[in-house]
Order: C-alpha cells, then structure tokens, then sequence
C-alpha cells in the first residue's frame, strides 16, 4: 500500500478530520434517547392509537344510525344484528386502546 502523498484524492497524508465512529447515547440529549427507545420498544404506538380511535368513532356513528332505525321500528331484523356488531366494534377499539395504554 503506497502512502499517501499531496498528489492523492484527499490532498494531504493526514487522515480525514472530524468524527471517525458512530455517536453514542451520551451525545443525544436524555429525553431524546428515551424517546427514541420506547419508540424502539414499541414502533407506531402513536398510529395505532390513532387507527383505534378512529376506528371506534366510526363504529360509534354506525351505532347512533343503527340504533335511530331500531328506535324508528324500520327493519329492525337486519338492524339489530348490525347495531351488536357496531357495538362490538366501539367495545374492541376501547378494548386495544386500554390495552395499548397499559404498556
């Protein structure tokens, strides 16, 4: 291997300056580096708590209209089973946040 000279790529036979190894933790300030971690521990919570509240005001509205058509009287064999099913969706969505919540 030929040393370097004035004439190589970098201009000088000092090596490069300026960082040589990746940063460590210690040169994050503390509550980023705890961020970063539980994000690490846990990717998309945010998201997904988004995704479970959404969710569960769509099944709340399904739940609203379902029940006004139960409460009218107009077709209520194909609304009950509906309105259990909204519910059902509301109860899973209050279900997943909780338990997203926990952690």
């Amino acid at each position: 291997m030929a040393d370097q000279t004035p004439d190589s790529p970098t201009g000088s036979s000092r090596p490069p300056s300026g960082p040589s190894r990746p940063r460590g933790k210690q040169s994050l300030p503390p509550e980023k580096y705890a961020r970063l971690r539980a994000e690490a521990a846990a990717p998309y919570k945010g998201l997904r708590k988004f995704v479970y509240v959404v969710c569960g005001a769509s099944g709340g509205i399904g739940a609203f209209v379902f029940l006004a058509q139960l409460l009218a009287g107009r077709e209520v064999g194909a609304a009950l089973p509906n309105f259990a099913l909204q519910l059902g969706v509301v109860a899973l969505m209050v279900w997943l946040f909780r338990l997203e919540k926990a952690d």
